[in-house]
């Protein structure tokens, strides 16, 4: 399935997953069981371009991390719409259809290993990054070019803010 714009366009929510698409997956740990991640500053400042133009975003992640808290905080996402410890992503994103009153097909989802299929083909557009798992990437309908943690974020928020006939003008602020 290939994403027109048409689709892209009627997007109202972005489900991300967090590990291997807001991160490069990489999990790093101090010697006192210390949990750190890297997130991508562009990444972050595609997501607000997005939430700017009225697109929301949640986070819905299987593990639980206090760090993911802080970034949801930082990118002003709701604590309503941010899901953690979910293995099994489809209760979570029920909850977000409930919560939101939106049906699937005004949802985007970015993910990138077999974990991330229950919900990816269930939403309006399945979105894998580069280097999401093959099969991940056969039940998307876009993939990005660049991979999880390095960008990839912020090439789908483009390409939604595209679709809607914003992006330009979302850019060409940046030169007044």
């Amino acid at each position: 399935m290939k994403v027109t714009k048409e689709l892209a366009s009627q997007i109202q929510l972005l489900i991300l997953d967090v590990d291997g698409v807001l991160t490069d997956g990489s999990l790093f740990y101090d010697n006192h069981g210390q949990e750190y991640k890297a997130f991508n500053s562009r990444d972050g400042h595609g997501l607000r371009m997005l939430q700017e133009a009225g697109i929301k975003v949640a986070l819905l992640t299987g593990r639980q991390s206090e760090l993911v808290q802080h970034r949801a905080r930082n990118l002003n996402i709701p604590a309503e719409l941010v899901f953690q410890g979910f293995r099994d992503k489809r209760p979570a994103f029920e909850a977000l259809l409930a919560q939101t009153g939106l049906t699937a097909d005004q949802i985007a989802y970015i993910g990138d290993d077999v974990v991330d299929l229950p919900v990816m083909t269930k939403v309006g557009l399945a979105i894998a990054v580069a280097d999401a798992h093959p099969f991940v990437k056969q039940h998307a309908a876009w993939v990005s070019h660049l991979s999880g943690g390095r960008g990839a974020v912020r090439e789908a928020c483009e390409m939604l803010l595209d679709a809607r006939g914003e992006l330009q003008t979302i850019l060409d602020r940046y030169l007044q």
